[in-house]
């Protein structure tokens, strides 16, 4: 038996929330002094108050916290609280980003427009190296577009489909206004790639919910997609553990002759294709229509292949533009 100040440390609870949890009839002591009152708890009690604090660090009610105790041999039931209580977390995320989003655009529209001068050369070439990576589904709006995420440091563009993450800066761009994190959309950015040409300046101008490119005499207009892209900076990595540096011209004859694995993808029995590859000594999977796109975005004779694990994002570099990546999931060989 343990005291409930032992029992607060080994079980994440804090002794107010014990006694709370005890007034409510979730988590009773095993004996309580009649002489003192002092709660005392089994080495049992341990797992299901850590249990308690985990589900209330996720908001679960305390009524829906009862019924996973009183039904924990029971995984169907415990599963349908988990599930129900996910999928308000989930319509509860959606409500708030939609709010903010909102909010956002309220503020853009109230804030001075901010632009960024670059070249019509540049911003081509790094629309064209982030193009293939454009998300398409409708389901996810916050992907249909190329990010524009500017600061201080520099002007990033970056677009993904969550299986492919690309991230190019604008070298020599100047940012005037404060810093902005719009989404062109991929119709605006289709357009610039068919209509504009040359190496002359550029303007891209962020305008309240417009985007508008000035080049050449001309200016091209969209509006900007109103959603949250994902932070995208939380899976750019140092340099892996294995920087691997090919020819891309050999590494294609490689690629199209490199062995293939049918595999699962899900539990409803879906399988893919993997290319299987052996770099340095990791073995990983690939999809080979993409990994053909990034290379061919790259447009460079001589790139890094950088691993860090069969299981970690491929990434492409170009060893001449430091901080610029090409992201490529791997499949999973079982």
């Amino acid at each position: 038996m343990r005291g409930i100040g032992q029992m607060a440390r080994e079980s994440g609870l804090t002794v107010s929330a014990l006694r709370f949890y005890d007034g409510a009839g979730v988590l009773v002591p095993a004996h309580v002094d009649p002489w003192t009152n002092y709660r005392w708890y089994s080495d049992e009690q341990v797992v299901v108050a850590r249990l308690v604090a985990r589900l209330r660090r996720v908001g679960l009610p305390l009524a829906e916290i009862g019924r996973v105790l009183e039904h924990r041999d029971d995984l169907a039931v415990v599963d349908a609280v988990l599930e129900t209580h996910l999928r308000r977390l989930q319509d509860g995320l959606a409500d708030a980003r939609r709010e903010l989003s909102s909010a956002r655009s309220l503020l853009a529209k109230e804030n001075p427009m901010t632009s960024i001068s670059t070249t019509t050369c540049a911003l081509l070439d790094a629309l064209r190296a982030v193009r293939f990576a454009v998300g398409t589904d409708p389901e996810l709006p916050m992907l249909t577009g190329v990010l524009v995420d500017a600061d201080d440091d520099a002007v990033r563009l970056v677009a993904t489909d969550r299986y492919r993450l690309v991230v190019r800066h604008l070298p020599g761009a100047v940012l005037d206004g404060g810093p902005v994190s719009a989404i062109v959309p991929v119709a605006l950015a289709d357009e610039a790639l068919a209509a504009l040409d040359g190496d002359g300046p550029l303007t891209l101008e962020v305008d309240g919910t417009d985007v508008v490119l000035v080049a050449g005499g001309r200016s091209l207009r969209g509006r900007r997609v109103d959603a949250d892209f994902p932070d995208y900076r939380r899976l750019l990595r140092d340099a892996g553990s294995e920087q691997v540096e090919l020819d891309v011209a050999r590494f294609r004859d490689e690629l199209a002759a490199a062995p293939t694995r049918t595999v699962p993808t899900g539990p409803d029995g879906a399988e893919e294709t993997a290319t299987v590859l052996t770099l340095g000594a990791v073995e990983l999977g690939v999809n080979r229509e993409f990994l053909l796109e990034a290379l061919d975005a790259e447009a460079s004779g001589q790139l890094v292949l950088d691993l860090d694990g069969p299981l970690a994002p491929l990434a492409i570099r170009d060893p001449r533009r430091p901080g610029d990546v090409s992201l490529l999931m791997p499949i999973s060989l079982g």
